[in-house]
């Protein structure tokens, strides 16, 4: 006789009484979402892994430190059987069974009365695959089709563009460094569901070639009014586009509120009574030296790092920056837009004590197909950039970690 398919159903366990049996990896895999379910989770299991005790030490689960016995599933509405007892795993499952007990079995697929389907989740909808024929039941096979699922409708491609969400307002979106892969996901999907986007030079440009054809896209670096107006005049553009009920994406490049003028648009939209959401982005301070081997922090090299923008260079009378404090830090100091200064800050840093011999490195266009490093020290750097022909944009890393990574050589 041919086997009939599980039939679908999405449990609401809040406050129900949930079994687990086994305390190790598919536990530790499987908690987290009975805990988000709000069920009231007890564990039966002699040990457990470290995040499983831990979620026992928080309150969030109630933990039995013995083997399995008759009776643990009374009161229960669901189980899962994990233990590595195969006796302990079939007694479980018969009593589950005489109780009307539905129980997944983490060891035997076919001797439960339940499956755990491969689950992900976008903006409140729940994903779940469950396979209907026994060829290819593969935890891969199904994990494969839930993540291009889920990855379609936090995108947008899996929407009919008449069913896309459009909420008028604004979304300050953080972009990441440049590589269009390294935008976050809620991002993305914002994009998709854009009527205008308003991005900036340094922004992912290869996303905007994703957009739908009705898109507007405004290159903020062209609006008019002068180098002295172009915030005023973005703001407005912002403003006016929100004004008219359209959904407006502000994508920039990293994160809006790292060197990236976000919170005077937000103001700006606030005044204006304009709804306003914020996505975080990836900021280059981490990610450019990440990408090029250079971690801002280091067991034994750096407990600290610290970031500064170097437009305004050190004996400007406009700088906000104590040179001389950051002279006397041990840790790494992370430094954008400061190209052009670089040799200026280089000179105010061992003026105050840094070493001349300390590591530089300038990732320029990082993440991007056109990254490159160039190394240097304090006392070369500038003379470095001149000649390597280094220009922006580029993250300049001063400290030990440079030399940290296999390419770390000065």
């Amino acid at each position: 006789m041919a086997e009939h398919p599980a039939y679908p159903v999405g449990l609401r366990l809040t406050g129900r009484r949930v079994v687990v049996l086994g305390g190790g990896q598919v536990a530790q895999r499987r908690l987290p979402a009975l805990i988000a379910a709000g069920a009231d989770v007890h564990l039966v299991s002699p040990e457990a892994t470290p995040s499983v005790e831990a979620m026992a030490d928080a309150g969030e689960i109630a933990w039995e430190r013995r083997p399995y016995a008759e009776g643990d599933l009374a009161g229960a509405w669901y189980a899962l059987i994990a233990t590595s007892d195969a006796e302990a795993n079939h007694a479980a499952s018969a009593e589950g069974e005489r109780n009307r007990v539905w129980c997944v079995r983490a060891d035997d697929a076919d001797q439960a009365t339940a499956w755990t389907p491969a689950t992900g989740h976008s903006e409140g909808v729940t994903v779940a695959v469950l396979t209907t024929d026994a060829r290819y039941r593969d935890p891969r096979h199904t994990a494969a089709i839930r993540d291009a699922v889920v990855e379609g409708l936090r995108d947008g491609t899996l929407v009919a563009p008449h069913q896309r969400s459009r909420t008028p307002g604004v979304a300050l979106v953080g972009g990441g460094p440049g590589d269009p892969d390294l935008i976050t996901v809620r991002g993305r999907r914002l994009l998709a569901e854009a009527d205008v986007v308003i991005a900036d030079r340094l922004g992912p440009r290869d996303l905007l070639a994703e957009l739908p054809p009705h898109v507007e896209v405004i290159d903020a670096a062209k609006i008019p009014y002068g180098r002295f107006m172009a915030q005023e005049a973005i703001n407005n553009a912002l403003i006016e586009h929100a004004k008219q009920g359209k959904a407006v994406v502000r994508l920039k490049g990293g994160d809006p509120f790292v060197f990236g003028r976000g919170m005077e648009e937000a103001q700006a939209l606030a005044e204006a009574g304009i709804a306003c959401t914020v996505v975080p982005g990836i900021s280059s301070t981490i990610s450019v030296p990440g990408a090029a081997g250079i971690p801002v922090t280091h067991r034994g090299v750096a407990h600290e790092f610290t970031v500064v923008s170097g437009h305004v260079a050190p004996d400007d009378e406009r700088s906000l920056v104590d040179w001389p404090s950051l002279a006397k830090l041990t840790g790494t100091l992370v430094i954008l837009m400061g190209v052009d200064k670089i040799g200026r800050i280089a000179e105010a840093l061992v003026a105050h004590g840094k070493s001349p011999d300390t590591p530089v490195a300038l990732v320029q266009e990082g993440t991007t197909a056109a990254q490159r490093r160039v190394d240097a020290t304090l006392a070369t750097v500038a003379e470095t950039v001149v000649a390597r022909e280094v220009r922006p944009p580029a993250v300049i890393v001063v400290g030990e970690v440079v030399t940290v990574g296999p390419h770390g050589t000065v």
